[in-house]
């Protein structure tokens, strides 16, 4: 842990972690038999998340499947309710926005759904089977109605106080040394001046920025942080760690006894923290921001869950949704497996709802040092096991992370202090949109992007979860500057903007294949 340096010198080089959603830092093994397998999720999930999340079943073990319909729509959405349980399912959400349900069941669903009538595509979303459904909450399954209801924002409990062992924390920085914040508008190449004021006269004031939602998907955020006390919007925030919105106040905070549950927290912080002079400033601060928890009981990124937080977004009116993670269980999605095949088409259904209806879909790239348009390997995945070694894949450019390589998604990369490419950052011709200020984790904390942590604490990150929170906080100001511009424009802007602030060049932000249009530039 990083502590105060009574002399006043820049303190000495300390290591600092790639922030783990975006790079996948989240481990698991696969178990030797069924029964050793629930045994081991029950006990992780007594441990993480005090009770058991899951129904027992009658001595059977379930997987989760997403059922897609023909129809993306509600009618849809019933067709294929209907086929999942006459095969055996058990339907605990529905998504009528996209044609979609949230089934469990036994070993053997997918195939017994597959190809009825009204059914596109079937496929079980984890690998390591669970006792039986989730249990039933009080308040889920609404996503047009938001919560919120009782204490507000900044009251009840503090999260996320469990990992200061693993996170490097650091003194209060009295929003100096704002290196990234002075990037957003540094020649690329050049290193960052950060007694510069990050943003001009003519950039909305938090007044204007205050009309904005934007949506963070991601382990939770600490609405009680001094920070994010009046930028967290209670009724627009919401827990989707099963794949059913709920929208009971506080579920949006971060469990302390998950892993990395203070990522959020740090993201939503950059996003649009309060510029005070105190702690940190966001890229837009006075930006309202919708608190959408994603990671689990167990852990994991499901894509039911994802599914879940980009409609609860898209619904509840986010111009921008960010996605500073991958998604569970499989880090690439190939289109010859028919289970990541439907993942692949059911998120990207989300997707495509969520820009229909306004909102930039911003997600980080991936911190593989991978590039997204060759063949690459895969030896993460299945990451929900619970023992042994993961599977070791050769995959082809056709396998695709989720959702960062959808169509339409703002997919971006990570950027050193020097605006120079991060080693670790995925990469890509034709596969990446946006390059942002990310961070060095070997620069120590000086290099790194100091944010908000869980407990109105400070951490220093590094890594493409924190570039995708700067283009996230760059399309609220472009949204509060257009408010009647649609997705699609609103996008367009950020990239013209970079593109014209870009020399060319091949270690410059010409370099298409490490920095898409250009470096974010904040619009003006």
């Amino acid at each position: 842990m990083a502590q105060a340096d009574p002399s006043g010198s820049r303190p000495a080089p300390v290591p600092v972690r790639v922030a783990g959603p975006a790079g996948g830092a989240r481990r698991r093994g696969r178990g030797r038999g069924p029964l050793r397998v629930l045994l081991v999720m029950l006990l992780t999930a007594l441990v993480a998340g005090g009770a058991v999340p899951y129904v027992a079943g009658p001595g059977r073990a379930y997987l989760s499947y997403l059922v897609l319909a023909e129809r993306a729509d509600a009618e849809g959405a019933g067709r294929a309710a209907e086929q999942a349980r006459a095969a055996g399912g058990q339907v605990v959400q529905e998504y009528p926005q996209i044609g979609v349900v949230l089934a469990y069941a036994a070993g053997g669903f997918a195939e017994k759904v597959r190809g009825r009538p009204g059914v596109a595509a079937v496929g079980a979303t984890r690998t390591a089977p669970v006792p039986g459904p989730p249990r039933s909450v009080d308040g889920a399954g609404d996503f047009r109605t938001g919560g919120g209801a009782g204490r507000g924002a900044g009251d009840g409990v503090e999260g996320g106080a469990g990992e200061a062992d693993t996170t490097v924390t650091v003194p209060d920085p009295g929003e100096r040394d704002a290196w990234n914040l002075a990037l957003l508008g540094a020649a690329p190449g050049a290193a960052a001046d950060t007694t510069r004021p990050p943003r001009g006269p003519d950039t909305p004031g938090a007044d204007a920025l205050r009309k904005v939602l934007v949506a963070v998907l991601d382990s939770g955020v600490d609405d009680t942080h001094p920070d994010l006390r009046a930028a967290v919007d209670p009724k627009s925030s919401a827990s989707c760690t099963d794949g059913r919105p709920d929208a009971r106040t506080g579920s949006w905070r971060p469990d302390a006894g998950v892993g990395e549950s203070g990522h959020g927290t740090h993201v939503a912080g950059i996003v649009g923290a309060a510029r005070d002079g105190r702690g940190v400033s966001g890229v837009a601060p006075g930006v309202r921001i919708a608190a959408v928890r994603l990671l689990g009981p167990l852990g994991q990124y499901y894509a039911e869950n994802i599914v879940c937080g980009m409609l609860w977004a898209a619904d509840h009116g986010a111009r921008a949704i960010n996605n500073s993670y991958f998604a569970d269980p499989w880090k690439y999605n190939c289109p010859d497996d028919p289970d990541q095949a439907a993942l692949t088409a059911a998120v990207g259904r989300a997707v495509d709802y969520a820009r229909r209806r306004g909102a930039v879909v911003v997600a980080s790239a991936g911190n593989d040092a991978q590039d997204l348009g060759a063949g690459r390997t895969d030896e993460r995945s299945p990451n929900d096991r619970t023992g042994g070694p993961p599977l070791s894949r050769s995959l082809g450019p056709e396998c695709v992370r989720l959702p960062g390589e959808l169509p339409g998604v703002v997919t971006v990369t990570a950027l050193d202090r020097d605006g120079r490419p991060s080693a670790y950052t995925n990469h890509g011709r034709g596969r990446v949109s946006l390059a942002a200020p990310g961070g060095n984790p070997d620069g120590g904390v000086q290099g790194a992007v100091v944010s908000d942590w869980p407990g109105g604490r400070y951490a220093a990150l590094a890594g493409t979860s924190m570039a995708a929170a700067h283009v996230t906080g760059a399309v609220a100001v472009a949204a509060a500057l257009h408010p009647d511009w649609d997705s699609d424009r609103l996008a367009a802007l950020l990239a013209a903007t970079a593109d014209a602030a870009c020399p060319p060049g091949p270690h410059a932000c010409g370099d298409r294949e490490y920095y898409g249009a250009g470096a974010l530039v904040l619009p003006r």
